[in-house]
């Protein structure tokens, strides 16, 4: 066996120990985190294709229908035939399997990176805080990232050895990519103006390709062929909606306009570098990836210039840089931000922090000076490993993380907690009439933690054409309104009823999200069904005089 033959083995052997830390880091305690309000609503429209089979694509909301269907595979495995089937388990092991495969699909440019930047590549994706926190979600952006790097991938495996089953590959991935998240059009563009950059650089440079094999135009339509064909299998919901297809276009009307006019998630240009680089709030901890930014300079610096890059191809590299640039710039310049979005353009920044950890400790001109960066970049992977556990295990709902973002707190348990206690105590038991009423409908993701409740109703204000629920959660918003029609004289005499309130302790109310309060009511009755009494909290005292 060779000396290179050994080295990638080594490699890919680390590469596999890498992705066992990925998956010790992202599976254990997957439910503890509350479902963020996006979670629940993908979930609730995952339920709607598990009981019905069915899924009809929402150009306005949702995104791609990939997520929805990788999802049945999990759901099956587990012989879930509803959504009260479902659990949070069979959900978020879906980006969390697609995390592990980001990890491995490193080892497919080992020659083009370098076994060892590949193996360094490989552990950051492992550990970065980012990565490990969103691949624990269940959203969109952990699949998009996986097929983005499948690309890639594909691409440079063409590129080396023309074989068209690689540029049919690199088409299912970008049809993947397609039928995931409007936002692949960013990564589209990048890689277009990447490449050409790298092929400009090379004329300007009048460098030779290592490539003698022609381009076949042939290939080139297969690849085509099948990110269209795989597209439109997912957006007409496999042949049954052919209009998906259309609207999986006409969608971007909604998002361009969703981009630069949503004043809800609108931030600075900065707003991801300076998560990245520093953040602190309140008396939390630091919270950094200095390190992978850090090292991404070093490894773009290296791959601009072909500086301590022998090992590596000068194209790969070149491309990776250009490519993960302009992703960070156009990520940065558009209006909308939302922090998982930044995973598209960091995980090119881990693959350039793999090459510029490398090239750092090749540049050192001595062996002690060596072993001291070594050392150092040991430690600060250390302290990377123990930001993931932090913002996963300790800060997984606490607005200190910045990825923690619009985030429902652990009071959602308390909320579903009083309900099924209540539930318990009337007749009719989980059928029993509840009532959420949120302005804006912004209740979610209540309706998943109640999906097992079948009659909730959903209301953006207090109805004045039904009786009162035996138990209602509400924003503070609607206190008042509430209040008017608990005594409501225009309400017969013998279907009035006090209410109490549903947390009894002061000040009666529960934060759904930071800033966003949620209180309870629960019918005298009904309370003292349940065996709590007669108490002195009940309404009747805070009643409007007449």
């Amino acid at each position: 066996m060779t000396k290179k033959n050994c080295v990638l083995i080594l490699a890919a052997a680390i590469v596999f120990a890498a992705a066992i830390i990925a998956l010790v880091l992202r599976l254990p305690q997957i439910a503890r985190r509350p479902m963020h309000g996006d979670e629940a609503i993908h979930a609730v429209k995952f339920g709607e294709l598990l009981e019905q089979g069915v899924y009809i694509y929402d150009p306005n909301e949702y995104h791609g229908p990939t997520l929805n269907y990788l999802t049945l595979i999990p759901a099956w495995l587990s012989s879930a035939e509803k959504l009260t089937d479902v659990d949070e388990f069979t959900l978020r092991v879906v980006p969390v399997v697609c995390g592990i495969i980001l990890v491995l699909l490193v080892l497919l440019i080992a020659d083009g990176l370098g076994p060892a930047a590949v193996v360094c590549a490989a552990l950051l994706t492992a550990i970065s805080p980012a990565m490990v926190f969103y691949s624990r979600y269940y959203i969109q952006e952990m699949l998009l990232v996986c097929f983005t790097f499948g690309a890639i991938v594909s691409g440079y495996r063409y590129a080396r050895g023309r074989n068209i089953l690689w540029a049919l590959a690199a088409g299912i991935f970008a049809g993947l990519m397609h039928a995931t998240k409007e936002t692949c059009i960013i990564a589209f563009g990048s890689m277009i103006l990447a490449l050409m950059a790298v092929l400009l650089m090379q004329h300007c440079r009048r460098e030779v390709s290592n490539t003698r094999k022609p381009l076949k135009l042939s290939h080139i339509f297969a690849g085509l062929g099948a990110a269209l064909f795989v597209s439109a299998l997912f957006y007409s919901s496999f042949l049954t909606n052919p209009r998906g297809i259309l609207d999986s276009f006409t969608t971007y009307t909604t998002y361009f306009n969703r981009a630069g006019n949503n004043d809800l998630h609108i931030h600075p240009w900065h707003y991801y570098l300076r998560m990245l680089i520093y953040y602190r709030y309140g008396g939390g901890p630091v919270w950094t990836e200095v390190l992978i930014v850090g090292l991404a300079m070093v490894g773009f610096a290296a791959a601009v210039v072909k500086k301590g890059t022998a090992f590596a191809n000068a194209g790969l590299l070149r491309f990776v840089a250009f490519y993960t640039l302009i992703m960070t710039v156009v990520y940065s310049v558009v209006p909308y931000k939302t922090p998982w979005c930044m995973l598209s353009f960091l995980q090119g920044m881990i693959l350039l922090a793999g090459l510029g950890a490398v090239v750092l400790i090749r540049l050192m001109p001595i062996l002690p000076a060596r072993i001291v960066v070594i050392l150092l970049l040991f430690a600060a992977t250390v302290h990377l490993t123990w930001l993931s556990y932090l913002n996963n295990y300790k800060y997984y709902a606490d607005s200190r993380n910045p990825y923690v973002y619009a985030h429902p707190t652990t009071d959602v348990f308390t909320v579903v907690e009083k309900i099924g206690y209540y539930a318990a105590a009337h007749p009719e038991g989980r059928r029993m009439d509840i009532e959420v009423i949120c302005p804006g409908h912004d209740y979610w993701p209540l309706p998943w933690y109640l999906r097992s409740f079948s009659r909730v109703h959903y209301r953006d204000r207090v109805s004045r054409n039904e009786l009162p629920a035996p138990l209602i959660i509400a924003s503070d918003a609607v206190e008042n309104d509430l209040r008017e029609r608990f005594y409501d004289e225009s309400i017969p005499f013998e279907h009035r009823h006090l209410y109490m309130y549903l947390f009894e302790e002061p000040p009666y109310y529960v934060w759904l999200r930071p800033r966003v309060k949620l209180l309870g009511f629960v019918r005298e009755d009904l309370w003292e069904a349940a065996g709590r009494g007669p108490d002195p909290n009940d309404l009747i005292k805070n009643a409007p005089k007449k």
